[in-house]
């Protein structure tokens, strides 16, 4: 392992881009199923921008001509298993409710672990079957609770590198 800096300071999420081919259904579900928010539109490519949070959510849509670089080299392929989209507070009962009324079918529901800590998570898809985790915030950071009640010094388990020298 290098002992120099890594010159890449990660924050989160940026963008994640998905290859539709119905903009308009595209569209409603992102903004009216799950409330993104208009961002930018670049009409010649056939791509608009949704504000989710501080990330964005990019729809290429490619039947545009200008989508052409766009197109998967396999018809149908995958190149994405899914994107997690974190979120302030959920009641869970709304959430299925709202979802059912959109008809968007829940998939899975889970509690695990993901880049802000421990939390509920729902699994479902979008009119393209692109896979979409709705995480709420965390419970507790992955962990930490764990390591606190076995850790009676009060170190923060995360402080320590236990690599080998």
């Amino acid at each position: 392992m290098s002992s120099t800096a890594n010159p890449i300071s990660l924050v989160g999420l940026d963008h994640v881009v998905f290859l539709v081919d119905d903009m308009k259904a595209a569209l409603a579900f992102y903004q009216g199923v799950l409330g993104c928010q208009p961002g930018y539109v670049y009409p010649d490519l056939g791509m608009e921008q949704l504000w989710c949070g501080s990330a964005l959510i990019v729809l290429w849509d490619t039947t545009n001509p200008g989508a052409h670089d766009a197109i998967p080299p396999v018809v149908g392929g995958r190149n994405v298993d899914h994107v997690c989209i974190a979120c302030g507070p959920l009641d869970h009962n709304t959430v299925r409710k709202h979802l059912v009324h959109h008809g968007v079918q829940i998939e899975r529901e889970a509690f695990h672990g993901g880049a802000r800590g421990m939390g509920h998570s729902f699994y479902i898809s979008d009119p393209f079957g692109n896979k979409i985790e709705i995480k709420g915030p965390p419970v507790y950071p992955d962990g930490r609770r764990q390591a606190q009640s076995q850790n009676p010094t009060g170190l923060v388990l995360e402080d320590i590198d236990l690599r080998s020298s």
